[in-house]
């Protein structure tokens, strides 16, 4: 194989992914034109990772359930039940705000498995299943405030959703300790993509040069240091930004170094032979709900939180971007494709999409319009790329 074959190869392999970075990075320098800087700004920048940490929070368990092969309508109404649980314990109760955090929680946790109970065992399919759940939970949410919205949540309880790591180490006009913790994640991105490179390697795996290699470290080291240094100017590092950082790290080492991340490609990728290799499929499948509920109900948490409420109407059309930043960051619509980290960066163009379009005054209809555009094109070009790698 020559030189150049080998490089379009890996070019080719890798484009999908490749691709939805290039075009993360097109949008933002367009929206930054087109808002006269204001997109990038410190103080918009800070609102977005605000307004957008729960749909990002969904979608990390939105791919993991696409990756299965399966879809899940419900989150939205699953973390608008957990934020009215745990507004009813907090607000009309008077109980702590950490017995509404883990009251929210342990609801998401019930009603994934509930959930996974008939997709897993019963054998009703996933999309069937969580429409129900999505009536069956906007509903008890509707029940459990009596259709009226309960307001405010204790201090503490507001910082989850709007609180920030500032001052801690000090710094003249900027917070030293949001820099430090985004150079460490850097250097541990670096580490990390390192050895991933060395143990392709060990396997007789193509891998981009050297020089490519330095590069790409370098071009997201820049790009995260200077996500940081606007954080850093304005109001420090969001709780919701440390939530969603650890909760990407732990589900990005499950998906791809664990037992049970290993299955869930083999399920989606391949049911039939997932099974006759052994894969318990049924406490998979229900482990996969389980985890959905779990993440919807962190989600409930944080929305309530953000907004100081618990409203009747909280988490409308929660699943749907989350199911949208999936989709355009990569899942595949067959199951047994995607990444935890495509789907943040899926997560990320509807977000810079929405506030883009926000500031340049477009309403709520345009908008819609425009990101349903976005996820059939997405849609789209995975059906291409598999509809040429079949005619190969």
């Amino acid at each position: 194989m020559t030189g150049t074959h080998h490089y379009r190869d890996l070019i080719l392999r890798n484009l999908r992914q490749s691709g939805i970075f290039i075009a993360f990075v097109a949008i933002v320098l367009l929206f930054t034109q087109l808002t006269d800087g204001t997109l990038l700004s410190p103080g918009n920048l800070t609102n977005i990772v605000l307004q957008y940490s729960y749909i990002l929070v969904l979608a990390i368990g939105m791919v993991i359930v696409i990756i299965g092969g399966h879809i899940d309508l419900s989150v939205g109404s699953v973390a608008a039940f957990a934020g009215a649980v745990s507004g009813i314990l907090v607000i009309k109760e008077g109980m702590p705000w950490w017995v509404g955090v883990l009251a929210a929680i342990g609801v998401g946790i019930a009603a994934g498995a509930w959930q996974g109970f008939w997709v897993a065992f019963v054998g009703i399919p996933a999309f069937i299943t969580t429409l129900a759940g999505m009536l069956l939970f906007r509903g008890a949410t509707w029940y459990v405030l009596g259709s009226i919205s309960l307001s405010p949540f204790p201090k503490q309880y507001q910082e989850i959703g709007n609180g920030f790591a500032n001052g801690w180490l000090g710094g003249d006009g900027y917070d030293l300790f949001t820099v430090l913790i985004f150079a460490f994640a850097v250097v541990g991105y670096a580490v990390g993509t390192w050895r991933s490179r060395q143990a392709r390697i060990a396997y007789n795996q193509s891998v981009e040069s050297i020089i490519l290699f330095i590069l790409k470290i370098v071009v997201v080291g820049v790009v995260v240091m200077a996500f940081a240094w606007q954080l850093a100017q304005d109001r420090g590092l969001p709780y919701v930004l440390i939530i969603l950082g650890v909760l990407i790290m732990a589900y990005t080492i499950i998906t791809t170094r664990t037992v049970f991340g290993r299955h869930v490609y083999a399920i989606g990728g391949n049911l039939t032979a997932a099974t006759l290799s052994g894969v318990k499929v049924k406490w998979v499948n229900f482990g996969i709900l389980l985890n959905m509920g779990f993440l919807a109900g962190v989600a409930g948490v944080l929305y309530s939180a953000r907004t100081n409420s618990a409203q009747p109407g909280a988490g409308n059309l929660f699943e749907l971007d989350a199911i949208a930043a999936s989709f355009i960051g990569g899942a595949a619509v067959t199951g047994g494709v995607g990444r935890v980290t495509g789907a943040m960066v899926g997560g990320l163009i509807m977000a810079v999409l929405s506030n883009g379009m926000s500031l340049m005054g477009l309403g709520l209809p345009e908008q819609q319009m425009v990101k349903g555009l976005v996820l059939l094109l997405a849609v789209a070009f995975d059906v291409y790329n598999k509809r040429r790698a079949g005619t190969k």
